[in-house]
């Protein structure tokens, strides 16, 4: 009959297989995917799941997402060419590597960095003096701004009179 009907043998004794129900799993990659921004993706939640003792493979968690249209909304981080160059200054270089200083508070240096806290970032604005690599003064805040380096010269203990900023004040 298959060579009649010019089909395969293997259609013929092809039993369709029930899938199983993916219920189970899929209360816990929505919770998941909303309880992180929906950011995440298929990796990041089978990790989550694996860490709730559930195991998962990444192919049936997309196709769950699929099913639920369920798209991970990450931001590209986009090249952005410069006509000049990032790191150049127009400021004169009036340290010039002169980091070993004779005087507490001749000179005093900073330097902004950020740390994650809680899925934001937040920003450190620490002042070190170069006689003892001592912290004179900092400050923390949410906004990389003026008022940040502002703050961290208010906590100076001392009058700022004695401090020589090498690089002059900018903001």
């Amino acid at each position: 009959m298959c060579r009649v009907l010019q089909i395969p043998r293997s259609t013929y004794y092809y039993e369709a297989k029930e899938r199983k129900s993916e219920d189970d799993v899929t209360g816990d990659i929505l919770e998941i995917f909303h309880k992180n921004r929906k950011a995440y993706g298929t990796c990041k939640i089978k990790v989550e799941l694996h860490k709730r003792g559930i195991i998962v493979s990444r192919r049936r968690i997309g196709r769950i997402m699929k099913d639920q249209g369920l798209v991970s909304c990450y931001a590209k981080a986009r090249f952005k060419p410069q006509k000049t160059l990032s790191n150049e200054s127009k400021q004169t270089n009036k340290l010039n590597r002169q980091f070993h200083q004779e005087e507490a508070k001749k000179l005093v240096v900073s330097d902004l960095t950020y740390v994650r806290v809680q899925n934001k970032w937040h920003y450190i604005c620490v002042l070190v003096d170069l006689f003892n690599r001592e912290i004179s003064g900092f400050s923390t805040g949410s906004q990389k701004n003026k008022e940040l380096v502002a703050r961290a010269f208010a906590s100076v203990r001392g009058d700022l009179r004695e401090i020589h900023v090498p690089y002059g004040s900018r903001w």
